[in-house]
């Protein structure tokens, strides 16, 4: 329910870039937000560390936690820690600080949770960070080709960079622990933003996590997509409809309240329209990237949109 200062309580779902874009756009309009992140990432410096650790990949988390930094000189700072990567010849290449940082407090406190909760006092983070689930997960997908092949492709990175059509999504463990921590900020939300973000390995897999996809249909919030800007490699050739599609596709009850999407990605705005009305939406489309064509949305334009959104001001469709 809405505080006293009718700043609404927000949960934002996602991960790596996607969610870095939403989330500083939502500081700008509430200070009561929560990011629940994907844990399945399997390369880079997350993949070495899950793999070498065991523990959840931090990545994500880390994407996170830097978009929610305050923009005091102590904020900003930390944030240019957490996201310093190393160069060297050796094994601490390319490993993020705040990933070795956030593993190093799950060591210690032996609590996913707190550890970053702890890392989130030590950034002035305007919000929490939680991660999807309790275990890392392991992404699948089966892919359509171009020949009209269908294979299985096991990994968040080969997920993402597959060549085809991603017809299925499916997660290992089929049944993994959500977040008790997430479930309940679901619940207790005003708002659900879903996205935006790689639309199969970052967005949809949260739909997959079965306790936490329950919350996401049983909550009394109200639920917000956005769209991408421009395809990604997962996406490659689909349409805004294509992606409403696979959403519903993924997700067959779960009701949207509203779909925002900058002009430039929807090529025919009718049929989007319609595919928003079939998930129970209403289509608001809103300038939101930096310029036509741009892949990276706007912080303040996208702010504005998710404010007007919020207080039901919605404008055009």
């Amino acid at each position: 329910m809405a505080v006293p200062s009718g700043k609404p309580a927000v949960v934002a779902l996602g991960g790596g870039h996607g969610l870095f874009a939403s989330l500083r756009a939502l500081r700008h309009v509430s200070d009561r937000l929560t990011a629940v992140v994907t844990v399945a990432d399997d390369g880079g410096s997350s993949g070495r560390l899950r793999e070498e650790l065991g523990c959840l990949p931090p990545g994500d988390l880390r994407m996170a936690l830097a978009a929610l930094t305050d923009d005091s000189d102590w904020g900003r700072t930390w944030e240019a820690v957490l996201q310093h990567r190393f160069a060297t010849q050796g094994p601490l290449d390319r490993h993020a600080v705040g990933n070795l940082l956030i593993s190093a407090l799950w060591e210690i406190l032996g609590d996913t949770v707190k550890g970053l909760d702890w890392v989130g006092r030590l950034l002035g983070a305007r919000g929490r960070v939680l991660p999807m689930a309790s275990v890392p997960l392991v992404v699948k997908a089966d892919v359509r080709g171009e020949r009209g092949e269908l294979a299985t492709v096991v990994g968040q990175v080969n997920v993402a960079t597959a060549e085809g059509h991603i017809e299925q999504l499916r997660l290992e463990p089929t049944d993994p622990p959500a977040c008790a921590e997430a479930v309940e900020a679901v619940r207790e939300a005003d708002w659900v933003v879903l996205g935006p973000g790689s639309w199969y390995s970052s967005v949809l897999v949260h739909l997959l996590v079965p306790t936490l996809a329950t919350v996401l249909h049983e909550t009394p919030a109200q639920r917000c997509l956005t769209l991408n800007l421009v395809p990604d490699s997962e996406t490659s050739g689909q349409t805004a409809v294509d992606l409403l599609e696979a959403l519903h596709h993924h997700a067959p009850d779960l009701r949207i309240d509203v779909v925002l999407a900058d002009p430039s990605s929807v090529a025919d705005a009718a049929e989007a329209e319609l595919a928003a009305a079939s998930l129970g939406a209403r289509l608001v489309m809103r300038q939101v990237a930096r310029s036509e064509g741009s892949a990276e949305h706007d912080t303040l334009r996208l702010a504005a949109a998710y404010r007007d959104i919020f207080d039901g001001a919605l404008g055009d469709v």
